[in-house]
């Protein structure tokens, strides 16, 4: 990484002055009919084949080309303008061991700055020190990911101690060494070598550009990208011409009327060169006096006719197009039942280009947790030791909370058996449990007005450590090396040793920790598929937890699994070691610590599980049954698990369907070897003609992506008998594994659009994004992908287009397997 980048300023306008005309020229012309008037124009300027003056065809391509090139101009001199106010913004940064007032154009990589509340940060920058305890500094990142709810990042622990003062960071010589610059907006790998010691650097520690400061007054950071090197303006790229479905369209029939222009223009000069030979050179009262032969003149009069007969193709064509675009985008903008009246937020149209793909949208790709959902996360039921809590049948009035100091006012649970399971305090599995959900976690703690206010970066982790508040075991506090807890109103102090951050490709976040008496435990939770596969032999009620766990994903509930494991010093020790060597690599980083986690990660014994309710966005089932009308296909990709997908729709009320198949990576049909001839086609996947639905996980998608590529299994699909099979790949030379690759990709995509719905169970980012991929790439159809967090970027970058905030809801159905 260069210590010095002399070029800071940030522009996304697509021209100067410059370049103004001849690249709105160049992407103008590339329109056919305006590069067919050109040539028009062209020929008129010729004497001999002229039939119309040259500015009959001059002045109204000026024209055409002038209004859209003001309308280009407008939208360009706004990106100026954006551009502008985002450079001129104003920053303090430390220069000549004083901080200075600057601009954001003229920070470079190696600057020390100072941010305070609501500040928005000018670079991707390290963090320092801040004003706030451990280092913690809150910010917004509405800009960037599109969530709403505050993040936290912290600083190191030894930048924190010692970078607090002007004179203190003056001195600060530390050499960063770190990635290039990238567009990955989850990650960021770096090492800090500063007074002989090498500290890991990650995201957590990083404040990206498009974030603003909150709740935090005053920090210190390290600029690491600026400018153009930023993530987020390495995501956005350079602003590119676009082209829309209806200006294909519209060149070809640009091209089709040009066919048939040529064709009767041939015919018309035919018939002049033989009535020429027949009539015209006989008559001498039309003879001109020119010495021409008849095929000569009849190769005139073709591009005189051509030049007679140009109105056939429309000159205000795109110009008419680009009126009616924008007449559409201000519809958009008045519209009164797209306005939102609970948030006063109206609908906004983002471009004026792409308002048509709306209506030719086939298949739209939704997540569900936030998007079809509200994303209020409320705790419903648990499993502890074999046994179901939450069953509110028996009750009517909600648990009395009163006799807890710490209790969230807000909370409701309706089974008070649980409650005095706990207070009796002689269950030590029910107590273990919720020990686990105060102290598992990431979550930050405020105090406001004399109560307790939490910072989640998940609405999940908010509602289980709310709920373990609430039955007694309340987070207090945490530092960068210990966490406080009340145990029933008894203080307590754990040392923590490791965290074992959640990612969506491990489904589980683990931590270590020491407790006051010595011993060392390993706490875990995360998605059952994963968790299942880690449990010791030895663990207990594995099946009863597994089918209360199929119950409450019936119910449309959300379930984590809870369990632990007793790590001795000297286990602890060498396991250790390995995390340092991992957490300071600079290559494969990633890999290296998965593979450390993967160590300790092992013979976890369960405890339980938990239950959380998300309920649906209001308006759901009649969004969705409008787009059924319209023969929009919508799938959901989810990380849930398959049966509260499948549940989502039959709880919801709706035309039922009358084949269901369900697809799993557990339940595969035996494979055949694959190989150059194939002696008949597989049945039909879904036997009878109906309306289908297939649930697949993302299991199953591994072997048609071929994500996994050790220990790769063959599978098989069974074609809906519409596309021949060829006995052997259609280019020889083409590798068998790629040939193989490609044919499954084309059933799984054939199978897939049959049905009527389509739902992706514990899929990760880059499965949705292949998804989506995949049906652009064989069916060539409009795509429209609707998501609201960061875990959604990847699936709506792959797509046609994207919505921000849009009511979308699915319609249930009923299945019969």
């Amino acid at each position: 990484m260069s210590l010095v980048h002399l070029l800071t300023k940030c522009t996304t306008y697509k021209y100067n002055a410059l370049t103004f005309i001849p690249l709105n020229l160049f992407e103008q012309f590339k329109r056919a009919a305006n590069l067919y008037f050109l040539a028009l124009l062209i020929l008129q300027i010729i004497p001999e084949i002229t039939t119309l003056p040259w500015y009959t065809t001059l002045v109204p391509l000026v024209l055409v080309l002038g209004i859209t090139a003001i309308k280009d101009l407008v939208d360009d001199l706004a990106r100026h303008r954006m551009d502008n106010e985002i450079n001129n913004r104003k920053c303090e940064v430390l220069l000549g061991g004083r901080f200075q007032v600057s601009k954001w154009m003229n920070i470079h990589v190696g600057d020390v700055v100072r941010l305070k509340k609501n500040d928005h940060i000018p670079a991707d920058i390290l963090l320092l020190s801040s004003s706030n305890p451990n280092s913690l500094c809150y910010v917004e990142t509405a800009e960037l990911d599109g969530e709403t709810n505050l993040k936290f990042k912290m600083g190191r622990k030894v930048t924190d101690e010692r970078l607090q003062e002007e004179h203190q960071l003056a001195q600060f010589d530390a050499m960063i060494v770190c990635e290039e610059p990238n567009n990955r907006l989850d990650k960021f790998t770096g090492t800090m070598r500063w007074r002989k010691d090498r500290i890991p650097l990650d995201l957590d520690n990083m404040m990206l550009r498009g974030c603003r400061i909150r709740n935090t007054d005053e920090c210190h950071g390290l600029v690491i990208f600026a400018g153009a090197d930023t993530k987020i303006m390495r995501n956005g790229g350079k602003t590119r011409f676009k082209r829309t479905k209806i200006d294909e369209l519209m060149n070809y029939m640009v091209y089709t009327i040009f066919v048939i222009l040529v064709l009767l223009c041939a015919g018309l000069a035919i018939g002049n060169t033989f009535w020429y030979e027949e009539v015209g050179s006989k008559a001498w009262y039309l003879n001109d006096g020119k010495d021409q032969t008849a095929s000569y003149r009849g190769f005139l009069s073709f591009w005189g006719y051509i030049i007679v007969l140009n109105t056939m193709v429309p000159i205000s064509l795109y110009v008419s197009v680009e009126v009616i675009r924008l007449g559409q985008s201000k519809f958009i903008n008045w519209d009164l039942q797209m306005y939102y009246q609970e948030k006063d937020t109206p609908a906004k149209a983002r471009t004026t280009t792409l308002n048509e793909q709306l209506g030719q949208i086939e298949y739209i790709f939704s997540d569900k947790t936030g998007t079809l959902t509200q994303n209020i996360m409320a705790f419903k039921k648990c499993t502890i030791a074999g046994r179901t809590f939450g069953m509110t049948d028996c009750y009517i009035l909600p648990v009395d909370f009163t006799w807890n100091k710490y209790a969230d006012r807000k909370f409701a649970y309706l089974d008070h058996s649980l409650v005095a399971c706990i207070r009796s305090k002689k269950d030590k599995d029910v107590l273990e449990f919720f020990k686990l959900l105060s102290l598992c976690h990431t979550v930050m703690v405020e105090q406001k007005e004399d109560e307790l206010v939490y910072q989640a970066a998940s609405p999940d982790e908010g509602a289980l450590v709310t709920a373990a508040r609430n039955f007694g075991f309340v987070f207090l506090s945490r530092t960068q090396d210990t966490i406080t807890i009340s145990e029933m109103d008894q203080e307590m102090t754990y040392e923590m040793l490791a965290l074992l951050d959640f990612n969506s490709d491990r489904k589980r976040m683990s931590i270590i920790l020491r407790f006051p008496d010595g011993r060392i435990r390993l706490y875990c939770k995360g998605a059952d598929t994963v968790i299942y596969e880690r449990l010791s032999p030895n663990s207990r009620h594995k099946e009863v937890t597994q089918t209360a766990l199929d119950i409450f994903a019936n119910e449309t509930l959300r379930t984590l699994c809870l369990c632990y494991k007793d790590i001795s010093q000297q286990e602890f020790d060498a396991w250790a070691k390995k995390h340092k060597a991992a957490s300071v690599a600079m290559g494969n980083r990633e890999a290296a610590l998965d593979r450390v986690y993967e160590q300790i990660e092992s013979n976890l014994m369960m405890i339980g599980a938990t239950a959380i309710e998300d309920k649906l966005q209001d308006g759901v089932p009649e969004t969705i049954a409008k787009l059924a009308k319209a023969d929009i296909k919508i799938w959901v990709l989810t990380g849930d698990k398959k049966g509260m997908s499948k549940e989502g729709y039959s709880l919801r009320g709706g035309p039922s369907l009358e084949k269901l198949r369900i697809r799993q990576a557990n339940r595969r049909d035996q494979p055949p070897a694959f190989g150059r001839t194939r002696k008949k086609v597989p049945d039909p996947f879904f036997p009878e003609p109906g309306r289908n639905a297939l649930i697949i996980t993302g299991g199953w998608l591994n072997e048609i992506l071929y994500e996994k590529k050790k220990k790769r299994r063959r599978l098989r699909l069974k074609r809906l008998g519409k596309r021949p099979v060829s006995a052997t790949p259609q280019d020889a030379a083409q590798p068998i594994d790629d040939w193989e690759k490609e044919t499954r990709q084309v059933d799984f995509v054939n199978m897939a659009c049959e049905c009527e719905a389509v739902i992706c169970c514990r899929v990760t980012p880059k499965q949705k994004a292949n998804v989506v991929s995949l049906v652009k790439k064989y069916k060539k159809a409009v795509t429209l992908s609707i998501g609201d967090g960061a875990n959604d970027v990847n699936m709506i970058k792959s797509t046609g287009g994207y919505l921000f905030n849009l009511l979308l809801s699915y319609s249930s159905f009923i299945s019969n397997c």
